[in-house]
């Protein structure tokens, strides 16, 4: 027998959620096919089978929540699959008494089915009451054993929902509150905003948004590399906070906040940033957004940050004060590039005229750092970011 239990997940990572099993007790499995999905804070993962034989049991269900190194099935090596017919079939003289291995399933499209409080609902209705808006939980229904039929959900859409709902939050958005919590409630938050000069992106503007191998050149992009740049002078930003000690990182990885809509936030993570030029930054930042947008990021690409980086959630985003990811010790906070009136001096006299400015903010922690000297870091930021060559690291 060979137990299968919750592999270890990534650093800080102690749990995970088993949320679908592909195979059922008495299927045939090979050695690394996919056993079943879990999922942490950090990322949705298919775990493989360690061994080849037949599930003979299973210890987590979907939905419980798994410690690693905990048991969650057992494998039977020299296990035979189970059959549904007990007529025995005739054996040649050169069969072979090893079983066969059965391919994954997959479900054909008329049987995927989910529940609603127990209760059986098809994907035409998941389909009809997600198009109507409405919660399948909010629908009283009259098919065999209470299942919600297709003329239920056409009759719910039309009249629309008639009670409040309580919604449980998904399993991404849920974490991300604990470990903001954790964060507010651990350590000290200080927040600075400076305004500085953005004509670098005039500069970008003119000569295309675009590296030479093609990829996209992102306000985001342009303001991390001056503020990688900076932190070589400011060590003790790039830094965790752990045990009453700090300790101060020589490599650079800085992690991106992205938003995944209602199912809370990830942090992919740039690993040896320091050293990149636009054009390698670009290039590494479109590539963990794409494995984001596959959901193919692995552990790896969301551990390991040093320095987090949020970036303006929309056009008209003056400056955010996000909260520490813990154990690091500072986030920059990059407002909206924005066209704004500024006073300039020509032939000795003040003029008004078109500028382009954006806010920086800074959430430090208080036990490493003071407003004193996150102002000095935004401010050698913006000196950094206003002399940058982007015709040479584009």
């Amino acid at each position: 027998m060979a137990d299968v239990t919750l592999p270890s997940l990534g650093e800080s990572v102690t749990e995970g959620i088993i949320t679908q099993w592909f195979k059922k007790v008495g299927d045939a499995v090979a050695r690394d096919e996919p056993l079943f999905e879990v999922s942490t804070d950090k990322v949705d993962s298919e775990m493989p089978s360690p061994a080849a034989g037949v599930l003979t049991q299973i210890l987590a269900q979907e939905g419980d929540t798994v410690q690693t190194g905990a048991r969650v099935a057992v494998i039977d090596e020299s296990g035979v699959a189970v059959v549904a017919s007990t007529d025995a079939a005739p054996t040649s003289a050169t069969s072979t008494a090893t079983p066969a291995v059965a391919p994954r399933a997959t479900p054909s499209p008329g049987t995927d089915v989910a529940t609603a409080n127990g209760v059986v609902v098809s994907p035409v209705v998941r389909r009809i009451l997600a198009d109507g808006g409405v919660e399948a939980s909010t629908v009283a229904g009259t098919g065999p054993g209470g299942a919600i039929t297709r003329r239920d959900a056409e009759r719910a859409v039309a009249q629309g929902p008639t009670e409040e709902v309580v919604v449980a939050l998904s399993n991404g958005r849920r974490r991300m509150g604990q470990h903001m919590s954790v964060s507010v409630l651990s350590a000290p938050h200080g927040f600075v905003a400076v305004e500085v000069d953005a004509s670098v992106f005039d500069d970008l503007d003119a000569q295309g948004r675009e590296t030479r191998e093609g990829f996209a050149i992102t306000d985001e992009t342009v303001v991390t590399i001056a503020a990688v740049r900076a932190l070589a002078e400011f060590e003790f930003l790039n830094a965790t906070f752990a045990n009453d000690q700090l300790t101060l990182h020589r490599t650079i990885s800085v992690g991106f906040t992205r938003h995944l809509d209602d199912d809370g936030m990830l942090v992919p993570v740039v690993h040896a940033a320091a050293g990149l030029t636009l054009r390698a930054l670009s290039r590494r930042s479109a590539e963990l957004d794409e494995r984001l947008t596959s959901r193919q990021l692995s552990a790896d690409d969301l551990m390991g940050g040093t320095f987090t980086v949020a970036s303006a959630t929309s056009e008209h985003t003056l400056w955010t004060e996000p909260i520490i990811i813990q154990p690091q010790v500072a986030v920059l906070s990059i407002g909206a590039v924005r066209h704004v009136p500024v006073v300039v001096q020509r032939e000795g006299s003040p003029v008004l005229a078109v500028g382009r400015r954006v806010i920086l903010g800074l959430t430090f922690d208080h036990r490493v750092c003071d407003a004193s000297g996150a102002t000095k870091y935004l401010e050698r930021v913006g000196e950094l970011l206003g002399g940058l060559d982007v015709a040479s690291e584009r």
